[in-house]
């Protein structure tokens, strides 16, 4: 016994007089370092001795196929923890569950609140009255991408238009004219949003007007690298020399829309992403992109819930945060005589 104790001391890094105190429950000894010394043993702590969670908090993604969804998920479950609270991510899979029977499945379960990624919410087609029922069944919940007058709740976003300022005065400083944008369907409301801060940002630089930058500039596809090939296809064939997408994974496919056409990213044509998503910056080039504050967002959101649970709400409103340019290999100069190709595919010149 005489050595399992001094092995057991050496281990937790407190005396076997200690360890004995805690084997035999005698009192001098402090909680947290009784609770190292019951670890090392390996034993069950007792009831008095477990943390107990402050709650169980449902956190709804669209999906994890885009790694900034992780990214953020990771955020806000270290914050629900660090604060007692035990986080569950219920995420939506294609052919799977929906947001509204996900939220039912929280609810089912007794969450102190919900957090909703990309959601409904976003969706400027959607039905609104679903988070008022759920307000209704006494569950406080918190929005983050995508904003509506029509919920009474704290919204956490991006600054979608100053991001799209960002990209496009990073490539107009480069000498491209012709720049593209490739981004999701037209009803989600961070799309209205990068459109109408793309779109003033060409004004602004070049005269563009907003007709003719939609028209001529802007691609809706799918969030996906499919979608982003798709679109940088169109955008190229309309001659333009630079594509800023709205998502990473979307920058990857106007990467690969180039290349399958014999051109080099950037030398012939420079692509921004959006997000800076976990890895990124080791792809081939590292990708330029627009870094979306994802840890400020995640435990603002967290915060948000917890004033919300706690009973002492801020107003309904929308916290807006700053995104940064980071700059890396997937952007350069526009390349000398195709910054004015009016239309027509680009072609690597001889």
């Amino acid at each position: 016994m005489t050595a399992r104790l001094a092995d057991i001391a050496a281990q937790a890094g407190v005396s076997e007089a200690t360890v004995s105190r805690v084997l035999n429950g005698k009192q001098g000894v402090a909680a947290a370092t009784r609770e190292s010394a019951l670890d090392v043993l390996g034993y069950e702590r007792p009831v008095r001795l477990r943390r107990r969670s402050a709650g169980l908090v449902g956190l709804i993604t669209p999906e994890l196929e885009n790694p900034i969804f992780p990214a953020l998920a990771q955020v806000i479950g270290q914050a629900l923890t660090r604060q007692g609270y035990t986080p569950v991510l219920a995420t939506q899979t294609p052919g799977g569950s929906t947001e509204d029977e996900l939220t039912e499945m929280l609810v089912d379960r007794g969450v102190s609140g919900i957090i909703f990624v990309s959601g409904l919410h976003a969706d400027t087609t959607a039905d609104m009255t679903r988070y008022d029922r759920l307000r209704g069944q006494g569950v406080p919940f918190v929005l983050i991408d995508g904003f509506t007058d029509q919920v009474r709740a704290p919204f956490i976003s991006p600054d979608d238009r100053a991001a799209m300022r960002l990209a496009v005065t990073h490539l107009a400083s480069l000498g491209h004219t012709r720049i593209g944008l490739a981004l999701g369907p037209k009803r989600f409301v961070p799309v209205v949003r990068k459109t109408e801060g793309f779109t003033r940002a060409l004004r602004d630089t070049f005269g563009t007007t907003a007709e003719e930058a939609e028209r001529e500039f802007v691609r809706h596809s799918l969030y996906t690298l499919e979608g982003g090939q798709a679109a940088a296809d169109s955008l190229l064939d309309g001659g333009c020399t630079a594509v800023v997408c709205a998502s990473d994974m979307m920058a990857l496919g106007a990467i690969r829309a180039v290349r399958r056409r014999g051109l080099d990213v950037p030398a012939d044509v420079s692509v921004v992403g959006f997000d800076d998503s976990p890895l990124i910056a080791f792809t081939d080039p590292p990708l330029t992109t627009v870094r979306k504050p994802v840890t400020a967002m995640g435990q603002a959101a967290v915060r948000a819930l917890l004033e919300e649970i706690g009973g002492t709400p801020a107003p309904p409103s929308e916290f807006v945060f700053m995104p940064e340019l980071v700059v890396r290999g997937s952007t350069a100069s526009a390349p000398a005589g195709l910054g004015e190709v009016p239309q027509g595919e680009i072609v690597r010149k001889a």
